[in-house]
Parts: C-alpha cells; structure tokens; sequence
C-alpha cells in the first residue's frame, strides 16, 4: 500500500518527467514520513558548483514536499560564475547557444533533490542539507553540471566492467581568525580575505604534543564528520604549521565526491562559528606555511567484486592496474584543469617537497605522481594519486580519474618502467601553471571524445576568465621587483 507521501510526490513533475526515478520517489516518501517525527525548522537545499562549492536555497521543513515534487527553481548564473563570483559568460548578449540558452537573461534553471544526500546538521540541529543535480528550466541534462558528469564517467568504467574504489587523504589549514575584515573598503568580488593566526608553532609532522595541543579541534571536527556519517579514519598533524589531515575509509566515487563537499563545507562552518578560518587552499600566502595537497587512493575491482591490481607474484604488475597507471600518466596533463583548477594549486608543483613535478610513477615513492602501493595476497592493493590540490572539485577530479584510467584500459596501455629518483629523471613535467594546464585541456583529446565539446568549452571559458584577472592584478613580487629599480 502506497502512502500518501508517495502518491503525492509520484504524481509531481520531477516524477512524471523522470527527473525522480520510483526508487528515488519512495526514498523522498520514506523521508517525509521521518520527519515527521523530528524538529526541524529549515532544510538547505543545495547543489554543488563548478568549484566544488555548495550554493543553494534554505527553505521551511514543511515545504520540502513540494521540492520533492516540483524541484527548486534558481538563476543558471550560478553555474555561470568564476571563483570571484563574476558571471563569465554572455548571458545578456543574446549569443547563448545550445546548454547557456536557456540562462540567457540570467534564467532558471531546475534543482532535483537527490533523497539519499539529506543530512541533519550537526552544527546546527534544526537544519538539513539534501544535495540536488541541476538540470535545465525544460528539464533537460546540462553537461557540466558536476554530480552528473561524475556519473557519465562511473557509467563508462561500468561499461568495461571495472567499478572503482577511492579513499581520502586530506590536507588543510586551520588558524584564528583575529580580523574579520568587514570594513565596506573591504569588499569586492572577491573580498579581502581575514586576518589569521596560527592555532600552534612549527613543522612537528605527527608530533604527539602538537596533535595533544590541537586535539579539542581536531576532535570537534572528528565527531560534526562522524555524525554527517562521513568514514573518518584518521585524524593527523601535517607537515606545516596549522595543518591538519583527514583521512577517510573506502568508498565508491559518487558516495566519496559528495563525502567530500560535506566535509569542506563542514570544517569552514564549524570553525567559523568558532572564531576560525579553514582554508583548504593549496598554498596560503602566510609566513612559513606549507602547501596542501589531495591523495586519492585507487583500486579496480571486476564484475565479481575482485581487486585487479592485486599482484599474482612479488613485484608483477597486473594488466589491469598498469593499464590504469598508463592511462592516468597519458591523460594527466590536460587532466590537470581538473585535479589542479586554481592559479595557486601549481605553486605546490616543486621538487623535494613531498609532492610531484612532473608526470611518472613509482613504487611506495612520495616524491612520483602515482604512488604504487600493490602487494601480492594484499587485498588492499592500490595506487595513490597525489597530483591534485584540496580544492579541487571532487566531482570533475574524480571523473577525470575515471576517464583517463578507462581510456588506459580501453587501449589496452602499458605503465613504463617505475622511477626511484622522482625528482630527477626526465619524465614530462606537471603544467607549471594554470594557462599551460588550460592550454593542455584545450588541445587534448580526452575530454572532448568522452564529455563532449559543450563540456571542454565551459571548462575553457571559466578558466580562462579566472587567468584573465590574475594577470590583470599587481602582485607583490612585481613591486618589489621593478618599482625601485625602474
């Protein structure tokens, strides 16, 4: 017997249009009856940009039916903006073609409550997120909409019969906050960043002291993870001051991409309330800091639920996981606009620093992109990716995972011999920049054959204003360098 809740949700357009499947349906009635029983006042509808970044809507409890129903209308401008919060695109230009046309003017677009993402907040107990997709106002796909861009790329490794599975190593900062920077001087787009401090001294890489020092917010932000039902595994002090790493159990790549959204989002509002800033930028411009990177570990697994990279024999590479690391090695310059989509993320590129300079493998090595972690009879076999920055978005980094390693199997490649000296060999070097990892993207292969132009040229557009202001701006090193002199 259908309830009243299902009846009322499967009769809605999201329903009727197949933008909610049956099973989706009941999960969303299953949901309403819930909470009935719990004392929520508002729900934050959200879906996640092209930055990784949640925006949305927050509505009263009692109106969530009616998302579940009819979805959530919001400006398509929101898909539209660089990290400064400028529209980038001709929206009001009357030159909008195919996906843009329907956001010229700055029109809707439509959100589609994903039921299975709803979270009561822990920071904040009478609020919920539920994560959405976006589609068009008429309903339709838009393809750089990142949760479902992350699905067409699961669907294609499927399609082989591989499924993968990805764990989580996290580096940021957390400091004080001791100025808040709210003088109306001080906006803009962006704004001026606050005022920090540190929350502890000095380079103490797993010091016990220093963890015992930085518990009570290591713990704080352990326990808001854990009760969102994020996988926490292990809390760390990283390399730099202030610094701190999170790691995160196996999971499947939907599951982990949304993980992480939860998780970034989680720390800066947990900390802020708390009169901290968290930054998960790669390389803040404080003193003596130190840069943060994102491992992503990997592993392949049959149709039967098996680890092929699990090797038959003491130093054998499998097929299966060699094909992967050439497929990721071939594809990880123009790959690089997703891993590393910031202008400051390529500042961490630097040799003898625990990150990568340039595009190889090896086995248990730190200094190499991909770091072989495959033991014979180890059923936790897999390589580690260590090429991206923290603030990535996990849905386009993921799938750029997910396509190279494809592409890998696909043409059945074969990873070079794996390197002991990282740094001074004479593999290809990582983009040094944001402009050569756009110019990479723009003239590879990869992501127009398997996400389509429309895909290539929004991520080509966005980008590119994104360098176009950092170019514009005056640094620092320019005015030290030649304002005297010349």
């Amino acid at each position: 017997m259908t309830s009243p809740y299902f009846e009322s949700i499967s009769s809605g357009r999201l329903a009727r249009e197949g933008l909610l499947s049956e099973s989706a349906t009941q999960q969303a009635a299953d949901l309403m009856k819930r909470l009935e029983q719990e004392n929520l006042e508002t729900i934050r509808v959200v879906f996640s940009d092209q930055h990784g970044l949640l925006r949305g809507k927050t509505i009263a409890a009692g109106a969530l039916a009616s998302v579940f129903r009819s979805g959530l209308n919001l400006p398509g401008t929101l898909l539209l903006k660089d990290t400064s919060n400028r529209t980038v695109f001709p929206i009001w230009e009357g030159s909008s073609s195919g996906p843009l046309a329907s956001m010229a003017g700055a029109g809707d677009m439509l959100l589609v409550p994903d039921p299975w993402t709803f979270r009561i907040l822990p920071w904040s107990k009478h609020s919920a997120w539920i994560f959405c997709d976006p589609v068009s106002s008429e309903g339709t796909a838009l393809p750089f909409a990142p949760r479902p861009v992350l699905r067409r790329a699961i669907d294609r490794l499927a399609g082989l019969g591989y499924s993968l599975t990805v764990g989580l190593e996290v580096e940021f900062h957390v400091f004080d906050r001791v100025g808040e920077a709210l003088g109306h001087h001080e906006t803009g787009m962006p704004g001026t960043s606050p005022q920090t401090r540190l929350l502890d001294q000095g380079y103490q890489y797993l010091s016990e002291s220093t963890y015992d020092r930085l518990e009570p917010v290591m713990d704080k932000l352990r326990r808001q993870a854990q009760a969102l039902g994020l996988p926490v595994r292990s809390t760390e002090v990283e390399m730099g001051p202030s610094q701190f790493e999170f790691t995160f159990e196996p999971a499947d790549p939907l599951t982990h991409a949304d993980n992480m959204i939860m998780f970034r989002t989680m720390v800066k509002e947990v900390c802020g309330r708390d009169g901290m800033h968290a930054t998960f930028m790669c390389r803040p411009r404080v003193d003596n800091s130190a840069s943060s990177g994102w491992h992503l570990h990997q592993s392949l697994c049959d149709v039967s639920g098996n680890n092929v990279f699990i090797p038959g024999a003491p130093g054998e590479l499998p097929p299966a996981a060699s094909a992967w690391i050439a497929g990721l090695l071939a594809y990880a310059k123009e790959s690089c606009l997703l891993t590393t989509p910031t202008v400051n993320g390529y500042k961490r590129y630097q040799p003898f620093q625990l990150a990568p300079d340039r595009i190889e493998w090896g086995e248990d090595n730190r200094g190499a992109m991909i770091r072989a972690l495959m033991r014979a009879g180890d059923p936790a076999s897999r390589i580690e990716n260590r090429v991206a920055e923290p603030a990535a978005n996990p849905y386009f980094y993921f799938a750029s995972q997910l396509l190279s390693g494809a592409a890998g199997l696909e043409a059945g490649l074969a990873a070079p011999a794996p390197v002991e000296t990282p740094y001074n060999t004479d593999a290809q070097a990582l983009p040094p920049s944001l402009i050569a990892a756009i110019e990479a993207f723009e003239e590879g292969n990869l992501y127009r054959e398997t996400l389509g132009e429309d895909f290539v040229s929004y991520m080509s557009v966005l980008k590119r204003a994104e360098w176009k202001r950092y170019l514009s701006t005056v640094s620092e090193w320019e005015q030290r360098e030649y304002f005297g002199i010349f």
